[in-house]
């Protein structure tokens, strides 16, 4: 599976809850599938979905879903320290790790050679880090979210990307609509 078929796995899952998504192709990807207010699709700002989402959590009861590439999370490895020792419950960060950076061509990144996220999130104090290969993605969401603990899920898959347009809608209104969701 790449990463398009995994989303579109787990948007019936994703769809009662607050999801981050990551810059790119991630963010076009999901609001192809499955547009919705309860999504935040970043249009900038590589490696800050799992920041931003870990931010958000605190601030309210619902669960918030942070969905990242392995290549953004290298780019900001302090997000994990972070996570680690600021724990909020309702936060999951689901990195699909497809050894590339999917959005920029599909250079290949560390993960996809020595680097395991999952030992690195481990290694930081992350306590609940789960890693499953794409067909299992659903299932380890859907425990994490029933385990209300909050968790780290490294989604092993393939490397490749689907055609797809930009999405054309405003960043504001796509920031208002999500705050709107938030406050509801």
């Amino acid at each position: 599976m790449i990463r398009s078929e995994i989303l579109r796995e787990i948007a019936p899952i994703l769809r009662d809850h607050l999801v981050v998504c990551n810059i790119g192709l991630p963010s076009q990807e999901l609001h192809m599938i499955d547009d919705n207010e309860r999504n935040f699709y970043m249009l900038g700002t590589m490696g800050l979905s799992s920041s931003i989402g870990l931010g958000l959590a605190p601030a309210q009861d619902k669960t918030v879903i942070s969905i990242d590439g392995d290549g953004s999370v290298l780019t900001n490895l302090g997000t994990l320290p972070t996570i680690a020792n600021n724990v909020a419950d309702n936060f999951i960060l689901l990195i699909i790790d497809n050894g590339s950076y999917g959005s920029t061509g599909d250079q290949p990144t560390y993960a996809g050679k020595k680097t395991k996220l999952e030992n690195v999130a481990a290694a930081c104090g992350c306590e609940n880090v789960v890693t499953c290969q794409d067909v299992d993605t659903g299932k380890a969401l859907q425990a994490a979210i029933d385990s209300k603990q909050m968790t780290i899920i490294v989604s092993k898959c393939d490397s490749g990307n689907i055609k797809l347009p930009v999405i054309t809608m405003d960043p504001v209104v796509i920031k208002d609509r999500f705050m709107k969701a938030v406050a509801s």
